[in-house]
């Protein structure tokens, strides 16, 4: 056999290579054509991919930058709003205050500067004059109406002020009153040194803006659009001339290449938002040189095409050569040709004579294994009335000794009804192996669930599981065969309570609904399904060995196949498995309840 598949591929080929020698010729062209086309195709597609790519590095550094300044700009704005605070309380403070004697306060203040790093800090009493400075040119001016002293005078916490600089700026200032036994003795003043910031922005191929929640822009790499918005500001000057005059401050802009136009794009601008008084940044960044570096990988690219279509001219040209000289062995293989396929003939007869060994085999072994399927079926689906026996005669023995027979009668009635079920089971488990229908008859969905949940009542009192149970208050019609469609529910019931053996706060939740069809739903809080391929193929099961059988779902399955339904089971996001039976709803006009499509 494994002789006869090379000698019918060697000579078929010789008899083709023989009647048709310009196919090859004909398949080299297209092969070259198509390595041609496909050459083009990569060189297209690596041309716009690497650009994007690096539009994308471009765009994720802006982000990356942005988020720096941002984070620098609140350490700045938090480190400075603790420092009002903290003078408001100095002992050696207040005490000038009360004993108006300022000659100490000033040196005291310029200390404080240098070991917190503030922009400036000025120290007002009562009346809004300037008794104490780190800038010594400010002492004796009166701020009595500027708003950092009025807005500290009305609040006892620290208030913050953004206002105008006489040098064409802003300053950013916090401030707090100095009150001692209920009297406010003056305001201390701590102005945040954020133009530090802005010199440490210029030189990087950055045009940066920062607007406050009015959109005014406050802080700036560039002067001219302080104070302004930024619709009027890049009216003013562009984001690229600005971008340009940065770089000017700290390096010679001429010895950089220009802007990389990508898509038209000069500069990309991207907007982040401060979590702080509704301020916002605005970066404008440059794109560097991108299309040398595409034309870089561009260029290996081609070369890499040219390298392969010179291998294939080689081994083409060399190929040609090697036909010529086995067109003319041609002839002496063909005259082996009939030996050939005689002896191949013979060998697929005797693979013929195998193969339908093989499928009676197989078709014994497929009888064998649904016998013992449906052996194994009829255990499982017996361990349920006799485990609800077990308990009934269980709690009728407690009863008697008790002397309460009326009550152990009720058990004894439930298990002459286990023993009329048990029968009816084995009897219904023999048609297993037909296609159902013949015992149809129009059963109430909410009936067959509380059927299952009375067999299923022992075992749930025994666990302590908690049971929700949403159903209609219409009748959920549906045409099935009861006991069987009992026996799907209690299977259910039981996986979802092995499901949540191990689980602290077990919980099952049976939903019943009437849509276009009738919807049951068994929910529980385990730890769900890993293989939601497999759970309905037979002999397959999540339990430990000798716990299972693997067979429940997958007969639960059948039965309602055979009812027209459908079975599909899912995990739930907050924890659990879903198993949903769907069924077709029963009208009473109709012959037969139509079938759902499987999925």
């Amino acid at each position: 056999m494994t002789d006869a598949a090379p000698l019918t591929e060697d000579t078929d080929g010789a008899a083709m290579r023989l009647r048709t020698p310009g196919r090859f010729r004909i398949v080299n062209r297209i092969g070259i054509v198509t390595l041609l086309i496909a050459a083009i195709g990569a060189i297209w597609w690596t041309n716009l991919w690497l650009t994007d790519r690096f539009s994308e590095n471009t765009r994720v550094r802006s982000e990356l930058r942005s988020a720096l300044y941002t984070g620098n700009l609140l350490s700045e704005l938090q480190r400075t709003s603790v420092v009002p605070l903290l003078l408001a309380r100095d002992p050696a403070l207040i005490n000038s205050l009360n004993g108006k004697d300022y000659s100490t306060i000033s040196a005291r203040l310029i200390g404080a500067q240098k070991e917190i790093g503030a922009a400036s800090i000025r120290l007002l009493d009562n009346s809004g004059r300037t008794v104490g400075a780190t800038d010594r040119r400010v002492l004796g001016t009166n701020y009595v109406l500027a708003p950092f002293y009025v807005d500290a005078l009305r609040t006892n916490d620290t208030v913050f002020t953004v206002s105008e600089s006489e040098t064409g700026g802003y300053d950013f200032t916090y401030s707090r009153a100095v009150i001692h036994d209920g009297k406010t003795l003056g305001v201390i003043v701590v102005g945040a040194d954020l133009t530090r910031l802005e010199r440490s922005w210029s030189g990087i191929s950055d045009a940066v803006a920062v607007t406050d929640s009015e959109g005014r822009i406050i802080l700036s790499t560039e002067p001219r659009w302080r104070g302004l918005t930024l619709k009027d500001a890049l009216a003013v000057r562009s984001a690229p001339s600005a971008i340009e005059r940065a770089f000017q401050v700290t390096a010679d802009w001429s010895t950089r290449p220009a802007d990389a136009y990508v898509r038209g794009k000069a500069v990309m601008q991207s907007e982040t938002r401060i979590p702080f008084r509704g301020w916002r940044m605005t970066l404008f960044t440059t794109f560097d040189s991108i299309r040398e570096r595409v034309n870089a990988f561009l260029a290996l690219e081609i070369m890499g095409f040219a390298i392969l279509l010179a291998a294939g001219f080689y081994v083409l040209s060399r190929r040609a050569r090697v036909q010529s000289a086995r067109y003319r062995r041609e002839s002496a293989e063909l005259r082996a040709l009939n030996s050939r396929l005689t002896r191949e003939i013979a060998e697929r007869e005797r693979v013929q004579n195998e193969l339908r060994v093989a499928e009676q085999t197989v078709q014994q072994a497929s009888k064998l294994a649904a016998l013992g399927e449906m052996s194994a079926g009829v255990s499982h689906e017996l361990n349920q009335p006799l485990a609800a026996m077990k308990t009934y005669l269980a709690g009728a023995r407690l009863l008697l000794e008790r002397d309460r027979g009326d009550e152990a009668l009720t058990s004894f009635q439930r298990i002459d009804d286990l023993l009329e079920r048990m029968g009816t089971i084995t009897r219904q488990l023999k048609s297993y192996a037909r296609k159902g229908g013949e015992a149809f008859e129009p059963v109430d969905l909410r009936v067959a669930l509380s059927g299952a949940l009375t067999m299923m009542e022992p075992q749930l009192r025994h666990r302590r599981v908690r049971l929700q149970r949403s159903l209609p208050r219409e009748p959920v019609m549906v045409l099935c065969d009861r006991i069987r469609l009992e026996q799907v529910i209690i299977n259910l019931i039981r996986n979802a309570m092995d499901a949540t053996k191990r689980v602290r706060d077990p919980s099952i939740e049976l939903v019943v609904d009437r849509l276009s069809h009738a919807h049951l739903s068994v929910r529980d809080n385990g730890p769900g399904v890993a293989d939601l391929e497999k759970l309905f193929e037979p002999f397959w099961t999540t339990k430990q060995p000798g716990e299972g059988t693997g067979l429940g779902l997958a007969i639960s399955s059948g039965i309602v196949a055979d009812f027209g339904g459908r079975m599909t089971a899912h995990n739930r996001d907050s924890g659990g498995a879903v198993f949903d039976v769907e069924l077709p709803l029963y009208e009473p006009g109709a012959r037969s309840a139509r079938p759902l499509a499987a999925e």
